[in-house]
């Protein structure tokens, strides 16, 4: 790995890092129930993101396979929050 790649991951990783940060300041401060589902789907892509630049940095498909299925079950929990919000149950 060239010095140029692993300078730019451990950037990219500062990079979401902080903007999970930001994201849980707007999960607890959030002033309604739809920011703070944002910032939930936020967390969720931004976790997905950062597993990714980890798979690239270690080279292995374990990384890309566990982001899969943060993708695969933050899709299905959103959809579940905006149910629930929208109609106040999640199961007719």
């Amino acid at each position: 790995m060239t010095g140029l790649l692993a300078n730019a991951i451990l950037a990219s990783l500062f990079i979401f890092a902080t903007a999970m940060a930001l994201a849980l300041v707007r999960l607890f401060r959030g002033p309604s129930a739809q920011d703070r589902v944002l910032a939930l789907d936020y967390l969720y892509i931004l976790g997905m993101l950062m597993m990714l630049v980890l798979g690239i940095r270690y080279a292995s498909d374990t990384y890309f396979e566990g982001a899969l299925l943060i993708a695969l079950f933050g899709f299905v929990g959103s959809f579940a929050l905006a149910k629930f919000l929208l109609r106040g149950e999640v199961i007719e």
